[in-house]
């Protein structure tokens, strides 16, 4: 049932129930240690009485003054009977009340006893007497039971009344230190795709609500960076697909705007088929590295020796450094456990990227190092420099640094980097970079070592 209600009624039950323990249990202390109180005070009334009427007694034996003294102790004292008995079981009569109970129960001088007699209660005491027998004394404790039963409604009302209280300050406590998760509710009923900047407050609220809206705010700040990436990847993409398919439909158009020779169509055709390689390797590419960041492709750990992969890799190049008279050179060797494929296209894509950057007659090298908790593969490369202010988003999806480093003859997809690093962190990795005016490093650290 609790959880249909909100949280303010919640917490208002709940203070409201907890205070109606505590007030019940206070109560039950109070009329407890008012009867107590009350079973003192008789038992002392009693045993002074009793006391008087025995010195009484230890003065005279005569029967008449004993009635006497008897009758003359209960006229001064109202509600007071006594009695004197030998131990049977039929006790004495005095003035319609039957001490025949107290006269049977074994109860210590210094305990009291209670019974009914009639419509009386009474509380009693029964005292040995020297010369044999007993004396009885009772009271009758009807204003003693008129009081506790006013002090029960009393305390009654009053749990009513304070209970209710209680609830209504809880209700209002609840209320107003919970005002904060109104005012976060409010915030974020504005939260949209437009409006990603809002924040939750974190002033004037308690420790907990702090630690919320704090938690909630780094959710909302890693939404907002995700959404501003998807938003550039979208204008990325659409830049990128538009440059190929605007090449095709306008040479398809002017194609079929005359009769051609066949020679003529081949070569629109193979022109064709090039802006078409390039939307694949686009679009394929950018599958590849969906599927690295969410983690859909999980590596295949296996002992790799870097370099047997990296001279594996030379001789896929090979061709291509020879027609640049661009060397390749490796030093070291280590091993790692990684996946084989990604290892191979993470320094796959960094010897690309080295030809299609490097001077020509220039010597690309493949540095491998041992470190104490990994292994460092560097990809150095002699060519132009690199801006200082482009490093930042060198990784970036579709990012060139064409204005630095021109070689429009080479131009790729802008994606390599961010596959590589993509790779890299798949595989509990990272990539940097360092360029200068002699040459350009790119470094992958691989951090899990055999």
């Amino acid at each position: 049932m609790l959880r249909h209600l909100t949280l303010v009624s919640r917490l208002t039950i709940l203070y409201a129930l907890i205070s109606a323990l505590v007030l019940c249990g206070l109560g039950v202390m109070v009329a407890r240690a008012s009867y107590l109180h009350f079973v003192d005070l008789d038992l002392t009334y009693l045993q002074g009485n009793a006391s008087l009427v025995q010195r009484g007694l230890a003065q005279t034996s005569e029967p008449s003054a004993v009635r006497a003294l008897l009758a003359q102790q209960m006229d001064s004292h109202q509600g007071l009977y006594i009695a004197l008995s030998d131990g049977s079981s039929s006790g004495p009569l005095v003035h319609g009340v039957d001490f025949s109970a107290l006269s049977v129960a074994k109860v210590p001088p210094e305990t009291s006893y209670d019974w009914q007699a009639g419509h009386m209660t009474l509380r009693g005491i029964k005292v040995p007497l020297q010369q044999g027998g007993f004396l009885l004394l009772g009271l009758d404790t009807h204003h003693h039971t008129h009081f506790m039963a006013q002090l029960h409604d009393t305390l009654a009302i009053y749990l009513f009344v304070a209970t209710l209280l209680s609830g209504l300050l809880g209700w209002w406590a609840a209320r107003r230190g919970l005002a904060p998760l109104r005012i976060m509710r409010e915030r974020a009923r504005n939260i949209d795709a437009r409006q990603l900047n809002i924040r939750m407050p974190t002033a004037n609220s308690s420790a907990e609500l702090v630690e919320l809206a704090q938690g909630l705010n780094l959710m909302l700040e890693r939404l907002e960076q995700d959404f501003e990436r998807i938003s550039e990847f979208s204008s990325d993409l659409a830049h990128e697909l538009r440059t190929p398919i605007t090449n095709l439909l306008t040479q398809t158009q002017v194609t079929l705007t005359r009769e051609r020779d066949a020679e003529s169509y081949r070569d629109i055709l193979a022109s064709n088929a090039e802006e078409f390689q390039r939307l694949a390797r686009t679009v394929s590419d950018m599958l590849y590295l969906a599927k690295t960041e969410h983690g859909l492709e999980l590596p295949n750990r296996e002992p790799l020796s870097l370099a047997l992969e990296v001279q594996a890799l030379f001789d896929f190049y090979e061709p291509v450094s020879e027609e640049a008279r661009i060397g390749l050179s490796l030093q070291g060797d280590a091993t790692i456990v990684g996946d084989r494929l990604m290892v191979r296209r993470a320094i796959g894509n960094l010897l690309s990227n080295a030809l299609r950057h490097a001077f020509k007659h220039s010597v690309i090298e493949v540095i491998v190092t041992r470190l104490p908790n990994a292994v460092e593969l560097t990809v150095k490369n002699e060519g132009h420099p690199i801006d200082e202010a482009a490093i930042p988003r060198l990784f970036d999806r579709f990012y060139r640094t064409q204005k630095s480093r021109p070689h429009p003859e080479h131009s790729g997809t802008g994606l390599g980097l961010s596959i590589t690093r993509s790779l890299m962190l798949a595989q509990g990795g990272t990539i940097t970079v360092a360029s200068n005016e002699k040459n350009t490093s790119f470094t992958l650290v691989f951090l899990k070592v055999s």
